[in-house]
């Protein structure tokens, strides 16, 4: 069983189509889980920048 109906009967444009936004939709969530998991490290970078420099300052 096909998870599109009608896959068969499709034409091969469409189905062109449905790869190419079946692939970008993937790539975008990737995209997604990438940026989000590097978050964390970015808010630290950025904190551990602000001390180096406040630290930096005061002495």
């Amino acid at each position: 069983m096909s998870l599109v109906p009608r896959w068969e009967v499709m034409t091969d444009e469409a189905k062109a189509i449905t790869k190419r936004i079946a692939v970008s939709a993937l790539l975008v969530l990737l995209a997604l889980w990438l940026v989000r998991a590097l978050i964390p490290w970015v808010i630290v970078a950025i904190c551990g920048y602000w001390a180096y420099r406040w630290l930096a300052k005061s002495t």
